[in-house]
């Protein structure tokens, strides 16, 4: 089944905690498709560390090391369900 609606809207729904992959949330995308949220994970990430934060905005800091440590805990979940059922990433 192809990505509904944009991959990169996905991974921004990831970073934010509107959506969190799972296994079985994995099983109806193709490999394409996987690669395709992997290298929107990847561009969001980019964008996150890109922002500059002022040292003083603590909560600013802490919301984009949440939404840093989501976009990570999702592509391990992509990754070790690649590993699983054999799928190159």
């Amino acid at each position: 089944m192809a990505i509904a609606g944009s991959p990169k809207k996905l991974a921004k729904d990831i970073a934010e905690g509107f959506l969190s992959l799972t296994p079985s949330m994995l099983r109806q995308y193709s490999a394409a498709d996987l690669k395709t949220i992997l290298t929107h994970l990847a561009i969001v990430a980019r964008e996150l560390r890109g922002e500059t934060i002022p040292l003083e905005d603590v909560m600013a800091i802490k919301a984009r090391n949440m939404k840093l440590t989501r976009i990570s805990q999702n592509d391990m979940v992509i990754r070790a369900y690649g590993k699983k059922m054999r799928i190159p990433l």
